[in-house]
This record gives C-alpha cells, structure tokens and sequence, in this order.
C-alpha cells in the first residue's frame, strides 16, 4: 500500500453551472471545465509542488449527490473567513466549527446536496 492512498476524489453534482460558481465563491479558486470519457467535469487545480490532493466536480449517470456518501476535506485558510462566504451562498452549515485534536473542521451542504468538510490548522 502506498503512504498516501486517495489521490483523486470526485464530487458527483446534477447542475454543473451553479456548483462551479459555489465552489469558486468558496474557495476563491477557477474550475477547469472538461469532458471526460463522455461526463462533463470541473477540476480543480493540481500543483505538485505542494501536498495534497486534487479531484474534481463531475456530473453523469453514476454521479448521484448525496448527503451519505464519503466526506472530502478541503483545507483552507481560516474557517470563520470559510464559512462566512459559504453562508452568503445560502448553504447550509451542517456541523459547527469545532476544534478536534489540532484542527478546526466545520461541514456544510453544498449546492447539489453534498456533504462537504473543511479543515484548518488549529489557531
């Protein structure tokens, strides 16, 4: 087994205009729209010089949202700063901000129904 296991995660959406513009609000960030193998995707940014991992948003068939599948983690800046852009997006916060061991996590439901975390260093 390799040290890090998961390098690759994908969202499953149905509207892929409206999460793209959620997840660039959220996380200040630009999706690369694309077609893969016949399911239109939005990816996030890859820089190996950092750690970590990238994924994407991906909508098909087998794409299905759901609030009970796996929880991916995005590591960001500051929760408060997070949250309150998530929040002026209408989302709803699904577990508080909560310090647990040396990080502050919080989830919210994103616009398609997901379940999504975000974690950052304890301040």
């Amino acid at each position: 087994m390799t040290p890090n296991p998961v390098t690759y995660f994908e969202i499953p959406v149905t509207y892929m205009g409206r999460v793209i513009e959620f997840y660039e609000a959220v996380f200040a960030v630009a999706l690369e729209r694309v077609q893969i193998d016949g399911h239109d995707m939005a990816l996030f940014a890859f820089d190996e010089k950092h750690p970590g991992i990238s994924g994407a948003l991906a909508k098909g068939e087998s794409y299905v949202p759901s609030r009970g599948g796996p929880r991916v983690y995005f590591s960001v800046q500051s929760i408060d700063q997070t949250l309150t852009r998530i929040r002026s997006l209408g989302a709803e916060i699904a577990y508080p901000k909560t310090l647990v061991g040396n990080f502050w996590i919080a989830e919210f439901i994103n616009s398609e129904g997901n379940q999504i975390a975000i974690s950052a260093d304890g301040e």
